[in-house]
């Protein structure tokens, strides 16, 4: 059997957050709210999961911006996303670490706009997008779900997006950094403008055709 690895992506929107679902999150009073989260790797072998990696990720100034603008369904002529877009895309990249030290990752920025190295996911896969230079470069969500905040008396929303990097996908490179973006649409070969909303960095995972990720991105709002 294909090991399987799991990348949990969980954005938090507020301070002191834990790093878990399956903690109680425990927000305090005039809590100052601004995009926060962590990163969970593991490592399925032998049906058992192995925490490789616990860290914190970004949702970049641009995101938020696009966000107001979404909500108020109003396009905001000082950034490039436009209230047409939605979330819908992943980016992977190999410019989260330092060549020399491809363990310690370079921690994201509000000021990001893209990733750093970004890199080919597949070059025939037609569900994909952002073809170029023999390749697409954006990865559609697999599947988007809805949770409840059990352990919170429901205090925050839960968006659960889930996205399988499969056996075929971004062989021969060493993933570091992986993005989320905005587009107009999820249509597979779309080649039309994508934002990126947020970014994690992460310590090299080398992709090969014998291993597949699975990433989950929470985004609590």
């Amino acid at each position: 059997m294909t090991p399987l690895t799991t990348i949990k992506i969980e954005d938090h929107y507020g301070d002191n957050i834990k790093d878990s679902l399956n903690r109680k999150i425990i927000v305090p009073k005039n809590n100052i709210y601004k995009p926060k989260g962590f990163v969970e790797i593991y490592e399925n072998i032998n049906s058992n999961n192995l925490q490789l990696v616990g860290k914190s990720n970004l949702v970049v100034y641009l995101g938020r911006e696009y966000m107001t603008s979404r909500l108020v369904n109003i396009n905001n002529s000082n950034i490039t996303p436009t209230r047409d877009e939605f979330l819908c895309w992943l980016g992977l990249g190999s410019g989260g670490v330092d060549i020399s030290d491809p363990l310690t990752p370079i921690a994201p920025e509000s000021t990001d706009t893209d990733l750093t190295t970004e890199i080919p996911i597949n070059a025939t896969d037609s569900t994909c997008a952002d073809f170029h230079d023999g390749a697409y470069y954006k990865h559609p969500f697999d599947s988007i779900i809805f949770e409840q905040d059990v352990y919170n008396s429901n205090s925050w929303l839960i968006l659960k997006n889930t996205i399988v990097i499969g056996n075929s996908d971004a062989n021969g490179y060493n993933l570091s950094e992986a993005g989320l973006f905005t587009a107009e649409s999820d249509a597979g070969g779309y080649s039309g403008q994508f934002s990126l909303f947020a970014r994690v960095t992460f310590p090299s995972l080398t992709k090969s055709i014998d291993r597949r990720f699975t990433f989950i991105w929470y985004i609590y709002l």
